[in-house]
């Protein structure tokens, strides 16, 4: 599908974490890939941190997300700062409407965002808000929605406790999955030493599992949420 392509994601770092090598192939193909993240990342970690070092450390994870997202090859990012791990505490609508204006904006033929039955209380939100804002209206511009994994999110969720991921649809990222690693490179601070699963050996193995699965050297894995063929 042709088209530009919007990611939403929670967090600077789940944009490259969920779909890194796909925003990357879909924008060397010469599609317009614009990013929006929606809370901070940063200020629900330390309950003694200052407010300037708060907000030092937002800014940092802002630069990161710019450097990442330029590796990426993405035609724009926008970053509204929410409550980190508190989006459940805001009206959806507002996040809702925040979506919206972005769709409406960029035109996008396709969207991508978290899975349902993330762990985390922020992906699951942000799930909810793209659904509500890509509701399937006349003349609407989204024909595809897909839902990406993200690790030491989606997998920790138990299955029995919420939905679990079942892709359904594979993008071929072998030729760009250095560039994946490297967007994750980007956000130093984020990563974490093997066997954790936000490590690079262990991102780097969950895209050469998913590709093995169809066939290929790598691969991102998503759930379809909705492709209207017109």
């Amino acid at each position: 599908m042709n088209g530009a392509v919007v990611i939403v994601g929670a967090h600077p770092d789940d944009e490259v974490l969920g779909c890194g090598g796909t925003a990357a192939r879909w924008a060397a193909e010469g599609r317009a890939v614009h990013i929006l993240l929606m809370a901070d990342g940063e200020t629900s970690r330390s309950a003694d941190a200052t407010p300037s070092t708060g907000q030092a450390k937002v800014q940092a994870r802002n630069a990161a997300a710019y450097r990442a997202c330029e590796i990426l090859g993405s035609t724009s990012v926008e970053i509204l700062a929410l409550p980190d791990n508190r989006l459940d505490t805001l009206d959806l609508l507002s996040i809702v409407q925040a979506v919206e204006v972005f769709v409406e904006k960029h035109q996008p033929a396709t969207v991508l965002t978290h899975h349902s039955g993330d762990v985390n209380v922020d992906h699951r939100i942000v799930h909810d808000a793209v659904v509500v804002a890509c509701r399937p209206q006349p003349d609407h511009p989204v024909k595809e929605l897909l839902f990406f994994e993200a690790a030491s999110s989606t997998e920790w969720r138990p299955p029995a406790s919420g939905l679990p991921f079942n892709p359904n649809y594979f993008v071929d990222i072998s030729a760009t999955m250095d560039k994946k690693l490297a967007a994750l490179r980007a956000y130093g601070s984020e990563l974490r030493q093997f066997p954790h699963p936000r490590s690079l050996q262990a991102v780097a193995a969950l895209a050469q599992w998913r590709g093995a699965t169809v066939g290929v050297h790598a691969a991102e894995a998503f759930e379809l949420g909705r492709r209207l063929v017109g």
